[in-house]
């Protein structure tokens, strides 16, 4: 009998918690060790799920979208950030860095193939990585798609989405004197890496806490602050990888690239009201990949637990445990 699917605090079936049955540090060379675990059946499916940010971290929440008993869960913690190390490291850590990184794990795993899940900025590495090793990927399962183009940037750090949220918006600027505010990324840089590391906290508090608040269409105008060691990490990553414009060579390469994963299916889960990563680049990259299934999520916003996302993830992952031998995994 499979397990029964639990419900998260807004009622989307996910499946109960589980524990890893092998965690491990690996060593991925330039002085990075990288954080890496396994759950859920060992002769399961195989799937790497890859975490948001840059920098946000796997949780065991991540766990809970595949049914333990078909699946061989595979999480890790990017470069810099969750229990990896150096902790907030930037130095050896690139898009290209990751995709090595990726390929590690699956060798040292002894895995051939694999379902890839990713999320946000997940879902931009998830592609890149694709490309990169098309032969690597049987499906991907992309949720609140980022495809790093200036539009993109220019929404959220260039006062798209702050029409939206003009009081947030206001308090997001506020510690930047005004004759900066034309490229924030680059100003929130300059402190994000000043040194000195009260001013370093301060700054990522408020840079992740800007991002935090509008992930939800649940959510009610409140800026939380992170707990130090995470709002660090979070905002000196994403910060580093977005000033070097996650390290593409295009700010279209992904999209320029398609006709490489052009064979490998997919299916793309978006929110209707996605605040961060609005949804037309989840429908041009739909219209660009003619084997993905997109599926657009009404009164959600860019969130994994929005309770619409997170009930597609898991009807997704449930129909792919019951395709194994047709994915050839």
């Amino acid at each position: 009998m499979e397990h029964a699917a639990g419900k998260n605090s807004a009622g989307a079936k996910l499946y109960p918690p589980i524990e890893p049955w092998d965690r491990r540090m690996l060593d991925v060379g330039d002085g990075h060790s990288v954080y890496v675990e396994q759950c859920g059946a060992e002769d399961g499916i195989p799937v790497i799920v890859f975490h948001g940010g840059p920098g946000g971290g796997c949780s065991p929440a991540m766990r809970r979208f595949f049914n333990p008993q078909r699946y061989r869960i595979i999480l890790f913690d990017q470069r810099g950030c969750g229990r990896s190390r150096p902790h907030a490291s930037v130095t050896y850590n690139t898009t290209w860095h990751l995709i090595e990184d990726i390929e590690l794990i699956r060798t040292t795993l002894g895995i051939d193939r694999w379902i890839v899940f990713g999320g946000s900025w997940g879902a931009t590495l998830a592609l890149i990585y694709a490309q990169t090793h098309p032969g690597r990927a049987a499906w991907l399962v992309l949720r609140g798609v980022f495809l790093a183009t200036e539009r993109e940037f220019d929404w959220f750090y260039g006062g798209g989405a702050g029409q939206f949220w003009p009081d947030l918006w206001a308090r997001f600027k506020e510690p930047i004197p005004e004759n900066e505010h034309g490229n924030l990324i680059e100003a929130y840089h300059q402190r994000l890496f000043s040194g000195n590391r009260a001013e370093e906290l301060k700054h990522a508090r408020i840079w992740a806490a800007w991002e935090n608040a509008l992930a939800s269409i649940e959510n009610d105008g409140a800026m939380i602050d992170s707990p130090a060691d995470y709002a660090l990490a979070f905002a000196r990553l994403e910060n580093h990888y977005f000033q070097n414009r996650a390290f593409l060579s295009d700010e279209q390469q992904i999209l320029s690239n398609m006709g490489r994963i052009a064979h490998i299916p997919s299916t793309i889960v978006q929110g209707r009201h996605d605040m961060i990563c609005p949804p037309q680049s989840a429908w041009a990259l739909h219209q660009a990949w003619p084997t993905s299934e997109f599926r657009m999520i009404p009164r959600a916003g860019h969130a994994v637990s929005e309770p619409g996302i997170a009930a597609e993830l898991v009807r997704t992952t449930d129909k792919l445990s019951r395709q194994r031998a047709t994915l050839g995994l």
